[in-house]
């Protein structure tokens, strides 16, 4: 089967938490506890409607996931939001753009104004580059807001992108 992106279903979750745990684990990317239990990392990572998570799939191995969404309910639930997480062994390969690319496909459909990433670490340069390359500017920082185990304190860059 060649590598796609399709809706996530109970059945992932084994193969989905261990990249959840060890992007927990190493504390550079998300604010989510290091020590995180796997009950409670579920209940981050998967989304209800309107929202939905994916999984990015590649000869029946799950390379990454995504989750999508109103970024606010009721009056900013024009405005969309996302979050990702690949695994250690697909980081490099397109994972990462392959899920941007998607996300955003998936807002313009149902209608979002625009996609706005509330947190993403500043010292992520990777993925800094990656959604500037996909439309995403910084509209600021809050400066010292993340405790980077290898950076010590750092920046969370809000980024947007307006699709309407």
């Amino acid at each position: 089967m060649p590598r796609a992106i399709r809706p996530f279903t109970d059945a992932d979750w084994p193969a989905v938490w261990p990249i959840v745990e060890d992007v927990c684990r190493e504390g550079e990317t998300y604010a989510y506890p290091v020590d995180i239990d796997e009950a409670t990392a579920r209940a981050y990572w998967i989304e209800s409607p309107p929202g939905r998570t994916v999984v990015l799939e590649d000869d029946g191995t799950i390379l990454g996931t995504a989750k999508m969404g109103p970024n606010r309910p009721g009056h900013g639930d024009h405005v969309g939001t996302a979050s990702f997480m690949i695994s250690g062994a697909a980081r490099g390969r397109g994972a990462g753009r392959a899920l941007g690319e998607h996300v955003i496909a998936w807002h313009r459909e149902q209608g979002f104004r625009g996609i706005q990433f509330n947190a993403v670490v500043e010292s992520n340069t990777v993925a800094v580059r990656l959604w500037q390359s996909l439309g995403f500017t910084i509209i600021g920082t809050v400066p010292e807001a993340f405790r980077s185990p290898a950076h010590g304190l750092v920046g969370l860059h809000v980024m947007y992108q307006r699709l309407a």
